[in-house]
């Protein structure tokens, strides 16, 4: 996995985070519970992808990759 999926999965995470905080305010407990679930599972992913590149990437790459990976986020 590469740093612009642990991006990408560190953004739909916090969308998820939002709705699920949003549902809660509304009382849809049902709806709160699904986002909070798809955010654990999404965090879980970055997590991974994050561990993953610690192994494999020295410091100067994983800056030159994050760069990329937020770029490619904002532009999509």
């Amino acid at each position: 996995m590469s740093l612009e999926e642990a991006a990408r999965q560190l953004k739909m995470a916090g969308h998820d985070a939002q709705v699920a905080f949003d549902c809660v305010g509304l009382g849809e407990l049902d709806r709160a519970q699904e986002h909070a679930v798809t955010l654990r599972a999404a965090a879980d992913a970055a997590e991974v992808a994050l561990t993953q590149a610690l192994k494999d990437l020295t410091p100067e790459q994983a800056q030159v990759e994050g760069e990329r990976a937020i770029t490619a986020l904002e532009d999509a």
